[in-house]
């Protein structure tokens, strides 16, 4: 039985198959006999990805992933629909087809979706140094940033309803002692971890800092690590992809969230984080596609490069505390084989190493 998911404006076809994460490729042959009827079940073949920590993605292709049609079929991770809205995702999957930036998605299922495979190679970490390939991540940032919402409503950053999510769900996920420590990870490896109230003191640290912020609302990825760009060397260009987290946002977040993830995913090492010049050097890039696509004058001035890297330095503590709260969450529900205790341990330490000297920056 199939059936229609609207988002912006257009019906998603939705195939009723849901697929094993064990054993998937019966349900996928399934799944591509209603969307590439023609091809022939024993020329199918299909590559796992293994980049990503919260799903599953395969390749689904007829002679080479580099011909056009080939499929990449995602299968949702373990209890993600506790803190992904998986309508929201495919919403933004379209806008962001229908502006260029984005691939076209074919159908959702029951536990996933099927997307168009986006040309080019996972970018590596190193990558991110370079300026050739970070200037052209600056300018595909800002085209996104300067797409509209629909009929001009009114938006509201998501930020702070998803960290209290994220908070409460923690609260009701994570095992405590009875002085109200908490703790992750097995018997056998427990990691000790903030308290609640610990947690949503610096929540509402943050909301009340940050808030007094004048970081406009936009478009924003708001997961840019490098698992998530997708470079083309041959074309000279840089695509975002996996929209899970997309939202309107801040936009100093998106920008602060993309310099955290230099510090890398496996081995978090924030020896790494980029420098000041390299910052400079990134935000003025950023800045110029910013302004030259929302149609404004494209200098850009010492001054408003100054000012964007102080706010970025403080939206980057959100972003580190935010993802340190979802790595809780990871290590309690997360059947994928990553260490969720030493990245939630690496993030928060971060964030308390850092909040008074960021804090302390003068805005202007």
């Amino acid at each position: 039985m199939d059936s229609g998911l609207v988002g912006a404006g257009k019906q998603l076809l939705h195939v009723d198959i849901y697929i094993d994460e064990h054993q998937p490729s019966r349900g996928i042959l399934a799944l591509l006999s209603r969307l590439r009827p023609n091809w022939k079940a024993q020329d199918i073949q299909m590559k796992t990805f293994t980049e990503g920590i919260t799903n599953q993605l395969i390749g689904c292709y007829v002679g080479s992933l580099l011909e056009p049609g080939c499929v990449l079929v995602r299968l949702y991770g373990k209890m993600t629909e506790l803190y992904v809205n998986r309508d929201h995702e495919v919403e933004m999957f379209q806008i962001l087809h229908a502006h260029r930036c984005g691939p076209e998605i074919y159908c959702s299922f029951q536990n996933g979706i099927c997307y168009e495979f986006v040309r080019g190679t996972v970018l590596d970490d190193k990558l991110l140094q370079q300026p050739s390939i970070y200037r052209l991540i600056a300018a595909e940032m800002g085209k996104i940033h300067s797409i509209q919402p629909k009929s001009g409503r009114p938006v509201k950053p998501v930020l702070w309803t998803k960290m209290s999510h994220f908070l409460k769900l923690v609260q009701s996920s994570v095992s405590s002692s009875p002085a109200g420590q908490w703790y992750i990870g097995s018997s056998a490896d427990l990691q000790k971890v903030p308290s609640f109230k610990t947690l949503s003191q610096e929540m509402e640290s943050l909301k009340r800092h940050l808030s007094e912020i004048d970081s406009p609302t936009v478009l924003c990825h708001n997961d840019l690590l490098t698992k998530n760009i997708i470079y083309n060397e041959k074309e000279g260009m840089v695509k975002f992809i996996d929209y899970e987290y997309a939202d309107y946002n801040y936009q100093a977040f998106d920008i602060g969230n993309h310099f955290n993830e230099f510090a890398g995913v496996n081995d978090v090492n924030y020896d790494l984080y980029p420098s000041w010049e390299l910052q400079r050097d990134w935000l003025t890039a950023y800045l110029e596609s910013y302004k030259h696509s929302t149609g404004r004058e494209v200098t850009v001035t010492e001054a408003e490069v100054t000012q964007l890297y102080i706010q970025v330095c403080k939206f980057s503590l959100a972003s580190s505390f935010l993802w340190g709260l979802w790595a809780i969450l990871q290590s309690r529900f997360s059947s994928i084989d990553f260490d969720f205790q030493r990245y939630a341990t690496a993030r928060l330490n971060f964030y308390f190493e850092k909040k008074e000297e960021y804090f302390g920056l003068a805005v202007n």
